[in-house]
Order: structure tokens, then sequence, then C-alpha cells
């Protein structure tokens, strides 16, 4: 750590105690022996943090922090005494003291009260940036700075004009129909019509319909023709979402309309010819899918010329904080409510929290803060329990005694359901997480549906 600190005690040996344990530590440390030494400090050279005790001949202590909170307003000021009352702690407090420590020095409690002080201001100071940087975005924009969503953007810009299928893939609520509208925002197309459907969503008596239209009297009801959404297309994008849920029986219909680029309506026998892009996008393991034939093979292989992964958010880190402050931004404009951001303590939270639910959960949450919020800034109270309770889950062993260990084959299988549960069941994705090549995977998780018995057998054989 290269956090530089202020020390400021007017006796000599307790700034030589605390800056040696600060150096030790990682810390740059320096020292000074009055409040006014330490101001002409602070001018000539920035700190991360100050630490100062509160009885000092000329400026006091907390006449200190109310100048530094003053002038510099994100700098943690930490205060120390050796005459520990409650006047005293909740005058420096109201200075602006980050935090309080008492006299004789303890130097754990110094150390540890010091690096969540840094924690809480480096936090701040990443609300603060974001939330500058959220009002240069909007509703239509990829919003991320991870290394997972740079490698989504990079390939965005790859392939938005190169005239091949692309297959979105990720978990529910990762975001993969913003994906699909940013490669046909920047691509040639952008400005041809860009239209969606959810293959779960619509009956399977009717996708054939919708996909390619029908002429009128081909099934009762139809009063007259409509072009189905390939032809509405254009040269524009036909984005289908949850490609997964795709009858078994429409697949060779679309496979046949990707191949030769035409459709035939229903209850026509004249084919029209097609120039829209394909984008589509699923949150199953297609590959499992094909495997277990519930997917065709060759359809799998047409629409995946291209794959884009989207990352779920656990894993894209302070990506978090900014779609937070974007979506609380937005909401709080909607619904007029004057929310500005979130403290230090609900970044915090929203950083530990695993998001099962991704950047749909996250909307969620922050549409619920807002309406619940009392101040112009989130805070804890304003969070569902289940993001402030939060957790992480461990696989831990607890065991004193030989016989009370398990095998090693019992480890593995409990690893291998924690990492399908992870990754929500997707094979494909647990087997890179477990670095087995998939065949092994399936081999594997063979053995644990057998039972641990038959697993201990197999072992035992080979």
């Amino acid at each position: 750590m290269d956090s530089k600190i202020l020390v400021v005690d007017d006796d000599l040996d307790t700034r030589e105690l605390l800056c040696a344990n600060l150096r030790a530590q990682g810390y740059q440390a320096s020292a000074v022996g009055s409040g006014e030494a330490a101001l002409e400090q602070l001018e000539a050279d920035p700190f991360d943090a100050l630490l100062t005790d509160v009885h000092m001949d000329g400026l006091s202590g907390v006449e200190l922090c109310t100048r530094v909170r003053a002038r510099y307003p994100n700098m943690p000021v930490l205060v120390m005494t050796g005459k520990a009352n409650m006047a005293t702690a909740v005058a420096a407090l109201r200075a602006g003291a980050h935090d309080f420590a008492s006299k004789p020095v303890d130097l754990q409690q110094i150390l540890h009260r010091l690096e969540r002080a840094l924690h809480q201001a480096a936090l701040e100071d990443e609300v603060h940036r974001l939330r500058r940087m959220i009002h240069r975005a909007d509703a239509s924009t990829l919003i991320g700075e991870s290394s997972a969503m740079a490698r989504t953007q990079s390939l965005i810009e790859r392939v938005a004009d190169a005239d091949v299928p692309v297959l979105v893939t990720g978990e529910s609520g990762v975001g993969k129909e913003l994906v699909a509208r940013e490669l046909h925002r920047q691509s040639e197309r952008a400005e041809q019509p860009f239209v969606a459907i959810n293959c779960a969503a619509i009956p399977p008596q009717l996708l054939e319909s919708e996909l390619f239209g029908h002429v009128r009297g081909a099934f009762t009801g139809a009063q007259r023709s409509r072009d189905g959404l390939f032809v509405q297309a254009g040269r524009g994008t036909v984005f289908l979402d949850e490609i997964g849920e795709l009858p078994i029986e429409m697949q060779p219909k679309l496979l046949r309309a990707l191949q030769e680029r035409s459709v035939r309506a229903v209850g026509s026998d004249k084919t029209v010819a097609v120039g829209a892009r394909v984008v589509a996008a699923t949150n199953r393991d297609i590959e499992t899918e094909v495997e277990e034939k519930r997917f065709r093979e060759d359809l799998f292989y047409r629409i995946n010329v291209v794959n884009i992964h989207v990352a779920p958010l656990r894993v894209r880190g302070r990506d978090v904080l900014l779609l937070a402050q974007f979506f609380l931004t937005r909401i709080a404009e909607r619904s007029g409510k004057p929310v500005k951001g979130i403290t230090a303590a609900v970044a915090d939270k929203l950083l530990a929290y695993d998001w099962p639910g991704n950047v749909r959960e996250l909307e969620n949450c922050m549409e619920r803060a807002v309406a619940l919020a009392r101040y112009d800034e989130l805070t804890l109270a304003d969070l569902p329990d289940k993001v402030t309770c939060y957790e992480h889950a461990k696989l831990v062993i607890h065991a004193a005694e030989p016989e009370e260990l398990i095998t090693l084959a019992e480890l593995e299988g409990r690893y291998i359901r924690r990492v399908l549960e992870a990754v929500e069941g997707n094979k494909t994705r647990a087997a890179e997480v477990l670095g087995l090549a998939r065949r092994t995977l399936y081999r594997r998780l063979g053995r644990l549906e057998d039972g641990p018995g038959n697993e201990a057998e197999q072992e035992g054989g080979q």
C-alpha cells in the first residue's frame, strides 16, 4: 500500500512510534509536532489521511480537524486523545473526524481504523467519480469499465460490420439484448430496423407466422396477409431472444431461412429474399442441449459463427457501482426524488453481494432503494435485507478428528456441485471454471449421479 499518512502529535516518542509502525505496514508516514505545522505540510504535499492528537499547544486537534475537513473534504481524519471522554469524542466527530481512539496508543486498533477509513475514502472517491461519469451515459449505452466488459465491447466493435450471425450468451439478466442493440447501433445497418422476438414467449403454432409472415386465409383468424420479422427488418437486424427455447419442429425451418437467406410465408408457395442479419441470445448451455438432442447441431453452428459471452455481474467488480449510480440517477429523475448518490457503506454492500439476478436484479434493488430513500444519498436502511446481510458461501471443512474427514471423491463432488450452482447449471461454463474437458465433466457428473459408493468403486478400479 502506498497511502501517505501525516501524523500530528506534540510528543516526539509517540510520533516516532506511530511512524515506525505505519512504515512497517507499508504506509508512507510523515510527522509534525503541531496543528499549524500540519496545515503547512498539507499545503506543500498531498496526503491520504491525517492522524492527530487532540490536546496540543496552539491549534488543537479538534480545530485542526475542522480546518482540514473544510479544505480537504475527502481526507479522513483520525483523532487520538489521552483524556478520553464522551464530550471530546463528540466534539471531534462533529468537527468531521472519521474515527476516534484513546491513548495510550493501541497500535492494532489504530491500524485497523486507519485501514477502514482509507477504504471508505477510496469508495467515496469512486462513487463521486462514477456520479460525474454517469451523466455522459444513456439507456442505450453498454455501461462498464471492467476487463470483462472491455472484452465484450472490443468484440462488438470487431464484429459489428461483419455480415455473419452472432450468438450472445450469458446468464439471465446480464443484458444480452443490450449487447445485440449495441451490435446493431455500431454496424452499417444502424439506420435499418432492429426487430426483436422472444422465442419462449410466442406459442409454437404462431412462431412461424411471426418470423416468416403469413398470407390471408393461411389459418383461422388470418384475415389479411402480414410480413414476418425477417421481411420487416429489411437490411437491419433480427434479434432472436431465448433461442434455446425454440421448438424442435421450428428449428429446421429457421435453419433453411438462414442458409438460403429467404423465407416462405405460412400458406404461401413463394419465397422472399431477406437481407437481415440474425443475432440470437440464450442463457442456456446450448452445447449441452445439442448433445442431449434438444437443439439441432447444424442450427447451432449456423447461429454461432461468432459468440459474444456477457459476463455475470458478480465478476465485473466496480461495474456494480457504475450501474447502480446510472440506475439511481435515471430512477430519481423519473420519480422526482432528490436522491443523488450512495454512501460508502452502501457501496461496500453492493460490491459484496453476489447478484444472482445480475443487472436486472441491481436495477430492481435501486428502484426499491430510491422509493424508500429519506435523504439525498442511499443508506443501508434503503437496501433489501438479502443485500445487507449477504455472506459469501464458502466451501469449508471443519474436522478435528481423522474419522470426521471426507474422502477426496466427496470433496471433488461437493466442489463440482458448488461450481455448477455458481454458473446456474451451465456445464460448458462449469468445465471452463474447473479446467476440465466437457466430456470429462460429464463423466464425473455421471459418477455423482450414480452415488458415492459407485464412485468410490470406480476410483478403486482405476
